[in-house]
């Protein structure tokens, strides 16, 4: 493979060798003054003659020529067309013309993409992707857009499309057909070659401006298409003459609160419809819970490293049914922030019930029938529960129904070793269950970096919670009075016996049971609505977001898609949403952050990329917490202090992971981070030692004799 690669790389390098020789040699012998105007005026009756005498041979010659000035982006193509309207007349030479240019801006174009796309891909990545994708998706529309102007450099856009991931095909044909109008024009003004003074004339303000108008065609083409498109979608469906709404929201998690707020606060009419509680599963049976478990459990364990502080052994005193009463009271605590009075304040008319989608623009809920304008779908997820013998008979529990125990297991087996699975088993290893997870993958939170999975799972271990990966549960029996758990490893399998199982192996869209499949909306394979960049579904008046539709189920993913639903639903210029900075955190002790690409995913995308770290235990202040187990890791851009992404081991890493997220947003580096006070003492100066380690890495260590040489002379 090295070897192909490698001769791949010389091959490269001869032909840019002959490339530069032919550009050199052509300038050495005069090649450039034979394409400009004033030459061929002069040589222009010698022309005619010869192709009076010799036509087939003088088209050849100059088609031969034109396709090679074209590929080697040799200026002077627009004097060609001039001379082949002056040769051949308008309609012969349009049709030379039109194919040669097309013929040579294909040649630049494969040039361009066998020397030049690997280089910018590894070079530019992280730059080209988002350009590329454009491309992969509007790719035409661009391209015609430009050929359609005469004015800007057709050699830049065959080189910048020859990096992209645009067919061959496709560049070709669109080339050909939109350069067409800009090619007559020239052509028919070669009609009047000998007296044409300069090539500023031809393109008069009347012209450029038609050619405007015919750039914006491909754009117009698209919004006609989008039409179209949206016409056939509703072809079923009577639209409503007029609507209750502007905005109706269906789930009052993140995502539905969120939409509905912002559809408030602009002035439009919005109605927010939840079946159940306010606030959907992360005030009331995830994030909030879980965290004020999380809390309670680690001041359990501080007790048990009294003595790491100078205090004596301390005795806590717990009973499991109080912290969970405890968690009930924050949860509650919370509640009004999300409650259905404060979004009525605000202007959100806020309707209990269970919505049934009936078409694009109505809903009823109960005997209410509600129309709509436009409608987000914000119903969330739920826990995913496998189909396993034994497990509906078995005593198992999900994220939802954890909740509501209040008696410690004692023997608590956890199945899969995500984020939710990774939390629970700390906090309930901390409080006295004896904790089994069960990972059917090589190892637990497979999102982070290798070396990050195995640092928690020693910690786990460390607290005596078994682990047990790339095992998978083949069922639930009960076997002597005893509740067990059969899993499979190698084909070998083991029994582990328990009180209180947690499903943790998931989340599944909600998307059955409120009109979807009626209506059609489209599915992807995971089961998540399928939406495009704006957040519409296939139906373009209905839009979706947070963990209904993915790709990230977060909570403040949810809050962040809701806004585009918002803007996209009720105003007519559309926004892209951007995923270019997402954060996210698992909440084990120490927590771990992480925003953009880690080593793992920059290795998979072939990216470029250095690796800074600083180890907390250097930390003023982590010293002296005493909470000196974790890092901080930055992938940058190599050669630069471009960050891509950051993750942060640590007892405070979901606070500390901010700044690079604004970092990154901003466009701003390492060097920036690094010029930034920090309060000191704080966790967060260890982003800045971080960035000192970095800037440490790209010193030129020339320099150090010459200041030192510098400051002795200044000593005198």
């Amino acid at each position: 493979m090295k070897k192909n690669k490698n001769s791949g790389k010389k091959l490269k390098l001869l032909f840019f060798i002959l490339i530069v020789i032919a550009v050199m040699a052509a300038y050495f012998f005069g090649g450039k003054q034979y394409l400009t105007l004033s030459y061929l005026q002069q040589k222009i009756g010698d022309i005619q003659s010869f192709k009076q005498a010799e036509p087939l041979k003088c088209s050849l010659i100059f088609f031969g020529t034109y396709v090679a000035a074209t590929a080697l982006s040799f200026p002077g193509a627009s004097v060609l067309t001039l001379l082949g309207g002056a040769i051949f007349g308008p309609w012969l030479g349009l049709l030379i013309v039109s194919f040669a240019s097309s013929a040579g801006s294909f040649c630049a174009f494969l040039i361009a993409r066998f020397l030049l796309k690997d280089f910018f891909m590894d070079k530019f990545h992280q730059q080209f992707q988002t350009f590329d994708k454009n491309i992969k998706k509007d790719g035409i529309v661009y391209l015609a857009t430009l050929r359609l102007i005469p004015a800007f450099p057709f050699f830049i856009v065959n080189i910048v499309m020859g990096l992209t991931s645009l067919k061959a095909w496709t560049f070709y044909w669109v080339s050909q057909l939109a350069m067409l109008p800009g090619t007559a024009v020239y052509v028919y003004a070669g009609q009047e070659f000998s007296q044409l003074e300069s090539l500023k004339g031809i393109l008069s303000p009347q012209i450029l401006l038609a050619f405007v108008f015919l750039a914006t065609l491909p754009f117009l083409g698209k919004l006609i298409l989008s039409s179209i498109k949206r016409r056939k979608a509703f072809k079923n469906y009577n639209r409503p003459s007029s609507y209750d709404y502007n905005l109706v929201t269906i789930g009052a998690g993140s995502g539905g609160l969120v939409t509905s707020f912002i559809g408030a606060a602009v002035k439009s009419k919005v109605a927010l419809i939840e079946k159940e509680k306010m606030g959907g599963d992360c005030l009331n049976t995830g994030c909030v819970p879980s965290k004020a478990l999380i809390k309670s459990a680690k001041i359990v364990h501080l007790n048990k490293r009294a003595s790491e502080f100078g205090l004596s052994k301390i005795n806590i005193e717990f009973n499991f049914s109080e912290v969970m009463a405890r968690v009930q009271r924050v949860i509650a605590e919370i509640e009004p922030h999300d409650s259905v009075e404060r979004y009525q304040e605000m202007g959100v008319e806020c309707i209990t019930g269970e919505a049934k989608i009936v078409d694009p623009w109505t809903i009823k809920v109960g005997a209410q029938t509600i129309r709509s304008k436009k409608i987000v779908i914000a119903t969330g997820a739920g826990p995913l529960v496998p189909k396993i013998p034994g497990l509906e008979e078995a005593k198992y529990v999900t994220s939802e129904t954890l909740w509501s125990i209040r008696e410690l297991p004692k023997r608590f087996v956890i199945m899969g070793g995500g984020p939710i699975g990774a939390e629970m088993a700390q906090a309930f290893s901390r409080f006295g269950s004896e904790v089994t997870i069960i990972e059917a993958g090589e190892r637990l939170l497979s999102k982070e970096d290798p070396e990050i999975s195995k640092i928690i799972s020693n910690i786990f271990v460390e607290e005596g919670i078994k682990i047990l990966t790339s095992h998978k549960v083949i069922s639930f029996i009960q076997e002597n009075g005893l509740r067990k758990v059969i899993c499979e490893s190698e084909g070998k399998t083991i029994a582990i016996e328990y009180d209180l199982v947690l499903v943790a192996v998931g989340r599944k869209a909600n998307t059955r049971g409120f009109g979807l499949e009626e209506l059609g909306v489209k599915l992807r394979e995971n089961g998540t609505i399928d939406v495009n960049e704006y957040m519409e579904t296939n139906l373009p008046n209905i839009f979706a977001c947070g963990d209904v539709t993915g790709p990230y189920q977060l909570t403040h993913m949810a809050a962040h898609q809701a806004w585009y639903c918002a803007v996209n639903s009720l105003f007519p210029i559309k926004f892209k949403v951007d995923y270019s900075t997402v954060p996210w955190c698992t909440y084990t002790d120490p927590e771990v952050a992480t925003v953009g690409e880690t080593e793992t995913t920059a290795k998979n995308k072939n990216i470029e990329y250095e690796v800074t770290e600083y180890n907390l235990s250097e930390l003023d202040r982590a010293i002296t917490e005493n909470e000196k187990n974790g890092f901080v890791r930055v992938i940058t851009q190599k050669g630069k202090d471009k960050i891509l992404g950051a993750t942060i081991v640590g007892t405070q890493a979901s606070s500390m992971i901010v700044e690079y997220v604004a970092a990154m947003k901003n466009k701003k580096g390492l060097k920036s981070i690094l010029s930034t006070i920090h309060v000191y003492p704080s966790f967060g100066e260890a982003n800045k030692y971080a960035a000192g380690q970095w800037k440490k890495n790209h010193v030129n260590e020339k320099i150090y004799p010459i200041l030192t040489k510098y400051f002795k002379w200044t000593r005198g």
